[in-house]
């Protein structure tokens, strides 16, 4: 069941919509897409985990503006940032797994309608986004030490609808680059959270979102494909429906 949201914290193109905490914000996300429109942002509040996905119109063919994953998720890098803290490292495992100090926290991902070709205009994506945020270990409950939350790393206080506004924020910043500069204005920092390689590596994206590793100036560039791992992410555990831990 949807609630409205308080408006003063999120962008004015932006329209929160707060969920039950036994529901699923990316799913509904996309099931309402198309009726609810561009800028449409479900999130939902519980404890430990920050859930969130925000509904988008883009207006390239899907092989192009599926590269949005990479806007938001240094949004939701930024997001972090501005409540981490200070002087620990927030990464990317590429595509979209995220990081803090060298452990999974959270991630992102993307949809689009069933059946949209590659060269055709999607009539909508889907970003969602999903941040560990409960101290599970002190509840007792075990994590993986390649896991943390929020709270395991003594985070600034926080609230979901308040993370949700600050990502939305931070997201409009990403897509008014684009807009003005193209992809040239995201692809750079996104690469910058992506871990050092050993040695004189060079790392691109692809117009189609792979990521390009250049080892020498001469060899052809070792390639990761995006599409087969964004379905399910790497970073996301769908029979827990939560960051994998």
């Amino acid at each position: 069941m949807l609630t409205n949201a308080e408006t003063t914290k999120f962008p004015p193109l932006v329209k929160p919509c707060r969920l039950r905490e036994i529901e699923d914000s990316f799913e509904i996300a996309k099931a309402r897409a198309a009726e609810f429109g561009a800028g449409s942002m479900f999130y939902v509040g519980r404890f430990a985990l920050i859930d969130f996905a925000l509904v988008l119109e883009p207006e390239e063919p899907l092989r192009l503006s599926r590269k949005i994953l990479f806007a938001g998720m240094n949004a939701l890098a930024e997001t972090l940032a501005n409540i981490a803290p200070p002087e620990l490292p927030i990464e990317f495992v590429y595509p979209a797994s995220l990081h803090f100090d060298g452990a999974l926290i959270g991630g992102g991902r993307i949809a689009w309608p069933e059946g949209c070709g590659e060269d055709d205009v999607p009539e909508w994506l889907v970003f969602g986004a999903m941040i560990r945020a409960g101290g599970m270990r002190d509840l007792g409950i075990g994590l993986s030490p390649s896991v943390t939350t929020l709270d395991d790393e003594g985070f600034d206080a926080w609230n979901p609808e308040e993370f949700a506004a600050s990502f939305a924020r931070h997201f409009m910043i990403e897509a008014d680059s684009w807009a003005e500069k193209g992809f040239r204005a995201i692809g750079p920092r996104y690469l910058e959270r992506l871990p050092r390689m050993k040695g004189d590596v060079k790392r691109g994206i692809d117009s189609n979102g792979d990521l390009l590793v250049h080892r020498n100036s001469t060899d052809a560039p070792e390639r990761l494909p995006l599409l087969s791992r964004i379905n399910p992410p790497e970073w996301y555990d769908p029979a827990e429906n939560e960051p994998r831990g």
